[in-house]
């Protein structure tokens, strides 16, 4: 809630999720058809189940776009170091450049899962490294599903991806199998309501899959936030 003001100055709609309270004037996940009590376990994506149930159709603009309340969209790359409250409002994105225009979907920077210090991995991965010693001398073994295993439970994204549906299974088990990036931060803008529309119904059918798998009584945040991190 303090930081609603802020994002209100940034010309941004806040968006208000969880338990807490938030001005009238806020969105929030916890009115009309809602998961608002997953929040916990769902992170941002108990907005997303409400955007899509209840506000989607109301949105005229061209591009709808998500960000975090602190990782915001921006033309060009500038370090931590470097953003503060003062310069932050002139370096985020206030309109998509036309040269995207031809474009349905804008994702992130991909974030290179095997580019992290060998001390995370010896920390986060002993188990997965004694049973695979090779990821600490061969960045190429590092990818993604190595990166869920480190760090969500060793075994857990292949449980989930065995009751994806069976257009998108193969293909998904391959990509995390394969890659060593992805574009994080579940952040995305999009200018097809048909494209997301399709995602939801997508991911919420596998999210309601995998509660059946993970529940809800879990520990660390690592699995507390699994289903935001599947989503992710």
């Amino acid at each position: 809630p303090s930081h609603i003001d802020f994002i209100k100055s940034l010309d941004y709609i806040p968006v208000g999720l969880g338990t807490k309270k938030f001005p009238q004037d806020c969105l929030t996940d916890q009115s009309g058809n809602n998961i608002s009590k997953k929040n916990k376990f769902y992170g941002e994506y108990t907005f997303h189940y409400w955007l899509w149930k209840n506000y989607l159709n109301k949105i005229t603009q061209d591009w709808i776009g998500f960000c975090q309340y602190r990782k915001f969209w921006s033309l060009n790359f500038t370090p931590n170091n470097e953003i503060n409250l003062s310069n932050l409002k002139n370096k985020i994105l206030k309109k998509i450049p036309e040269q995207l225009n031809n474009f349905e979907v804008i994702l992130g920077n991909p974030f290179f899962v095997n580019q992290r210090k060998i001390m995370k991995f010896i920390k986060k991965g002993f188990p997965l490294i004694v049973s695979n010693p090779q990821v600490l001398f061969d960045s190429k073994v590092r990818n993604i599903k190595f990166h869920f295993d480190m760090f969500h439970g060793n075994g857990n994204l292949d449980k989930a991806i065995n009751v994806l549906n069976e257009n998108d299974r193969e293909d998904f088990r391959n990509f995390v199998n394969s890659y060593k990036s992805y574009n994080q931060g579940n952040m995305f803008i999009c200018k097809s309501k048909e494209l997301i529309i399709k995602y939801y119904e997508t991911i919420f059918k596998w999210l309601d899959e995998c509660e059946k798998i993970f529940g809800f009584d879990l520990n660390s945040y690592g699995k507390i936030r699994i289903y935001g991190f599947l989503a992710e």
